[in-house]
């Protein structure tokens, strides 16, 4: 008797202990929860703010235009306005835009998770404001942001990795379609 109390006992610490590590991220730490990353129900029309507030006279750019020739716009800040095609789902701590339903994406980032946005973005009206960064993500990174946050890339090279053209964002203001 004394040796199944033990052993339940010990599969009780052992549950509970790997319950209270939660869900990591792709950083290995445990995953942000919090209300800037919460669903939001917005109006019609209603806009929230992540990140830095938006500067005003910002060089605009289009997500397909930028993509066919993003070292043109390396280290240059601009702004990006379009929709949420998709974004992180368990943190919000990415997402992609681009310039119309069915268009050209672009995986945006929020520094090194510096800001999140709602886990319900998708379908969002968005302005981003930030740089273009190109960069090698490697396998395992590439591997998690495909399995467990439904990202899609275009092309992965032999190795697994992936050279991405990726959008830094410093600000974004999403606003509920109309």
């Amino acid at each position: 008797m004394k040796r199944i109390l033990l052993s339940m006992t010990a599969v009780l610490l052992f549950a509970g202990i790997t319950m209270a590590q939660g869900e990591m991220n792709s950083k290995g730490e445990p995953v942000h929860k919090g209300k800037d990353n919460a669903p939001v129900e917005l109006s019609k029309g209603e806009s929230i703010t992540r990140g830095e507030a938006l500067a005003k006279g910002i060089k605009k750019a289009k997500v397909e235009k930028a993509m066919q020739d993003p070292a043109k716009l390396t280290d240059e800040i601009v702004e990006l306005n379009g929709v949420v095609v998709r974004s992180c789902k368990k943190e919000g701590c990415w997402a992609e835009i681009a310039d119309k339903d069915g268009g050209k994406s672009v995986r945006v980032t929020f520094g090194d998770h510096a800001f999140f946005i709602p886990l319900n973005a998708a379908g969002m009206k968005v302005k981003a404001q930030g740089k273009f960064v190109t960069k090698v993500l490697p396998k395992e990174h590439v591997d998690h942001l495909i399995n467990d946050d439904g990202a899609k890339f275009d092309n992965r090279n032999a190795d697994g990795t992936v050279t991405e053209v990726s959008f830094d964002a410093t600000g974004v203001v999403l606003t509920k379609a109309e």
